[in-house]
């Protein structure tokens, strides 16, 4: 489909075959946090940085995404629910694919809490999507992560791989999951994901070389690349993270090069 392939070379490099994208998405559940208080400086540095695209919710598009500095992919995100509602997992659909198509978006994400209670009917409405998207030639990526009381560790290879399977035989083009923390079992659910598979950051992690490990360690094992966004938009220089990780997924630089950009070296 051709133009669902001119659209995804706008998020994965065709060079690479990898990504980093940037989830400014969070507003809508835990409010203005920093970093995304200002998007447009935050959009500036991490486009600058390298980052492949953003993600963001479609009332945010004219905070600043384009028209200025270098260019970055948009990615609208389709669900959202917030920290105050009974249930903040439950996320339903607040937007549309013709809509993000409207905002000139290059691909939209769908969010999927495998496991939860209230998991079929995010499952319905990522399959309904995905078939959306076919019909425009637009790129889906489903954020497919296990949660619910029958979930022990969200991080435990088992449920991850269930999760990201999950996604990609429901439409996703792109499967954005948690890193298992180890890269033998990640190597498990990247053999078992048939679409490209980016790791999420997660909660602020306390290292700079955590993080950068993380990031190296999944892309060596054939990940495609990253979907982070506290760990970058609440760093000390989004600039800087940006582009050590960007170095990491698309050049294959070690940690401890990495971490010199990230010290100013």
């Amino acid at each position: 489909m051709i133009g669902k392939k001119i659209r995804i070379e706008r998020i994965i490099n065709r060079k690479t075959g990898r990504c980093v994208i940037v989830p400014m998405d969070h507003g809508a559940s835990i409010g203005p946090v920093d970093g995304i208080i200002k998007m447009a400086e935050t959009i500036d540095e991490v486009a600058s940085g390298g980052a492949n695209a953003v993600i963001m919710h479609k009332g945010m598009v004219g905070t600043g995404h384009r028209g200025y500095g270098r260019d970055i992919g948009l990615i609208i995100h389709l669900s959202a629910s917030t920290a105050l509602g009974p249930d903040p997992d439950h996320k339903v659909l607040v937007t549309s694919v013709e809509k993000a198509i409207q905002l000139g978006a290059d691909a939209v994400s769908v969010h999927v809490n495998v496991g939860s209670e209230m998991e079929p009917e995010m499952l319905m409405h990522l399959g309904s999507i995905s078939e959306i998207c076919d019909d425009w030639g637009m790129p889906l990526i489903a954020m497919m992560y296990p949660r619910g009381r029958k979930i022990d560790n969200e991080h435990s290879a088992e449920v991850v791989k269930l999760a990201a399977r999950a996604g990609a035989e429901l439409g996703a083009d792109i499967i954005k999951t948690n890193y298992t923390g180890d890269p033998d079992t990640f190597k498990e659910v990247i053999d078992g994901c048939p679409v490209p598979l980016v790791i999420a950051g997660g909660p602020r992690v306390e290292t700079d070389r955590e993080l950068l490990e993380m990031v190296k360690n999944s892309v060596d094992m054939g990940g495609a690349g990253v979907a982070i966004g506290r760990n970058i938009f609440q760093a000390r220089s989004p600039q800087k993270t940006t582009r050590a990780i960007a170095e990491i997924v698309h050049n294959d630089l070690d940690v401890d090069e990495a971490l010199k950009i990230l010290n100013g070296r």
